[in-house]
């Protein structure tokens, strides 16, 4: 038998890598970038076109490279990080595993500009698809300058499946965010088709916060720092009045690397528990400083998940660094014991002596008791009050409880039709669910969730005609948002607009609030479009329909009457009859029960 084990070509090994490495032009970016930090850049360029469908181009003033080392470093496992195994435990730099340049080149077209300090002459690289098209010297910069063009060229299964240019330049900016968060002492510009998106100069980390998320945030920050011979944690939380349910700015940064943690997010909610509601976020950017031998970073391409030695005490840590940074700032309700100037409050001395107590022990025993006989009415007159307001004599004495039954009776067969199909009359149970009888039993509907579909079908219809009722606002309130998420938001742009939002654009990301959807008075406009750009962020689609639909069910739920809301019967009345003329009136859009009925067999069987 012959044998059938192979090794791959390198061209092949290389796409197999790029299917994990690189997954859309965020990835080029962020390795890219990751790469220029690592060759000690004080400023970077980035420049896109066409959310980097088209090209992705990264400038650095770096290092730089020799001529061997750039044709070297786009071989796979190629790296200048590390030597030994031993180094993948001494990390300092963002790259170690060699694979990102190869990965890169396999799927894309590659130019590469570098020069070092000692030389007058840079290096010129052309590869594409894992192939050396030419290398040749040229004049050029310090520094690194890449190039990456048609992202995913020989491989148009892949390129297929990328998504809009709105989402891919909102996840662009996403990464590009968290690359920025963490190294303010190093310049960063971004352009995307000749529009600057943001420049941001060397600075403080607080300052490169409100850059990149806005001014606003600067008085809902607390500072967060804490070191122990384990751990040393810093960085900024916001403050419990500042959360929300949708859009929360959440980082995590272990030795300038961001990660995701779920375990050590949940030591943040807990030291945030009974200070906000249930459900709601706040922000934060916490950032570990901590030993690379008691971490461990190599465990998926992408990097964001880090392993700690000493997860549970490092948990600990971080909530009782939390809790002290609340409690420093007032954050925290406290209760004033202090007495001083505040008013005698006498207590009460009974002067009725205490009797010993027996031991034939009586629980109907009281000793406080006065004797009822020697106790005299006193004569306020109160009874005046009540006269004329006497129980009527019944018409039928001895036969009251039967000429009641003979009534309801006969009012039952009367109104039976109505009775049998649906009640006129409701009835709202704890302000959550009405209950109404129908012909099949008692049917019980969630009040806010039948308000919710008929919102949806309302605002669903006015998208699809164009045809939202906007309501004027005398003060136009100014709402700003971050690149990532402006992005978003002019991609929605259009659907906004249909249902009702007038919106200025006032440029850096912020926007005007001129006019709001009818019906959505007492809401705040301001959250109200956060949470719709936030939710079409998640659902990271783009077609038309489902923006459409994501729009029209943030509005419904954010406009939706609340738990707890008491209704008229006629409101009641109006909300059933709205919610049987939807086309699915027993589930909400997003597939939640609306209504559920109790058979009158189950009812009879329950007597």
């Amino acid at each position: 038998m012959s044998d059938i084990i192979r090794l791959l070509p390198d061209s092949v090994a290389n796409q197999i890598a790029a299917g994990e490495v690189i997954q859309r032009p965020a990835s080029v970016v962020k390795e890219l970038v990751e790469n220029a930090i690592d060759a000690e850049a004080r400023h970077i360029n980035v420049v896109i076109k066409d959310a980097g469908k088209t090209s992705i181009q990264v400038v650095d003033d770096g290092k730089g490279m020799s001529e061997t080392d750039a044709r070297l470093a786009f071989e796979r496992h190629a790296t200048s990080k590390i030597r030994e195994a031993a180094d993948l435990f001494a990390l300092r730099t963002m790259g170690f595993r060699g694979e990102a340049l190869a990965s890169i080149a396999a799927v894309a077209q590659v130019e590469l500009k570098t020069r070092i300090a000692s030389e007058d002459l840079g290096t010129s690289l052309c590869i594409s698809g894992s192939k050396v098209e030419s290398q040749e010297v040229e004049s050029c910069p310090q520094g690194s300058n890449f190039l990456v063009k048609n992202l995913f060229f020989n491989v148009p299964a892949r390129r297929k499946f990328l998504k809009s240019n709105q989402t891919e330049l909102s996840n662009v900016l996403t990464e590009f965010e968290r690359i920025v968060l963490v190294h303010p002492e190093v310049g960063f510009t971004l352009r995307h088709n000749e529009a600057e998106l943001f420049n941001l100069p060397k600075t403080t980390l607080r300052q490169r916060l409100l850059d990149v998320f806005g001014r606003k945030m600067n008085p809902q920050l607390l500072s967060v720092d804490v070191e122990t011979v384990m751990v040393k944690i810093s960085g900024f939380v916001g403050k419990p009045e500042t959360a929300r349910k949708k859009g929360a700015h959440q980082y995590f940064f272990a030795n300038g690397r961001y990660m995701r943690h779920p375990y050590f997010h949940k030591a943040v909610v807990d030291a945030y528990e009974h200070l906000i509601p249930v459900g709601e976020q706040v922000s934060y950017f916490i950032y570990f400083e901590i030993d690379p031998a008691n971490i461990d970073v190599n465990i998926h391409p992408t990097k964001t998940e880090i392993k700690f030695e000493n997860e549970q005490a490092i948990w600990q840590i971080l909530a009782a660094a939390i809790k002290e940074s609340l409690g420093k700032f007032n954050a925290v309700p406290t209760i004033d014991f202090d007495t001083e100037g505040m008013l005698d409050i006498p207590v009460y001395e009974s002067k009725v002596g205490m009797v010993p107590p027996k031991t034939n022990y009586n629980p109907d025993f009281n000793p406080f008791k006065t004797d009822e006989s020697s106790y005299t009415r006193p004569q306020t007159g109160w009874e005046e009050l009540y006269r004329g307001l006497e129980k009527p004599v019944s018409p039928y004495p001895g036969r009251e409880h039967a000429v009641l039954a003979e009534e309801k009776q006969s009012s039952m067969l009367d109104d039976d039709t109505s009775y049998m199909e649906k009640s006129s009359q409701h009835y709202q149970f704890k302000g959550r669910y009405i209950l109404t009888s129908v012909k099949s039993g008692l049917m019980i509907i969630d009040q806010q969730r039948a308000h919710i579909r008929v919102l949806f079908d309302r605002y669903v219809l006015q998208i699809e005609k164009k045809q939202g009722a906007s309501q004027r606002v005398l003060f136009p309130e100014v709402v700003q948002f971050p690149a990532s998420e402006a992005v978003m938001l002019e991609s929605i742009f259009d659907e906004l607009s249909a249902i009702g939002f007038e919106l200025s654009n006032l440029g850096g990301g912020s926007y005007a609030v001129n006019g709001v959807p009818a019906g959505t008075e007492g809401l705040n406009p301001v959250e109200l479009l956060r949470n719709m750009v936030h939710t079409a962020m998640e659902k990271g689609n783009d077609v038309k329909r489902d923006i459409q639909h994501t729009i029209a069910l943030a509005l419904a739920k954010a406009a939706a009457i609340v738990p707890g809301q008491v209704l008229s019967n006629e409101e009641m009345n109006n909300l059933v009859d709205s919610l049987f003329i939807c086309e699915v009136p027993s589930y909400t859009p997003d597939g939640k029960i609306v209504l559920s009925v109790i058979a009158e067999d189950d009812i009879d069987r329950l007597f």
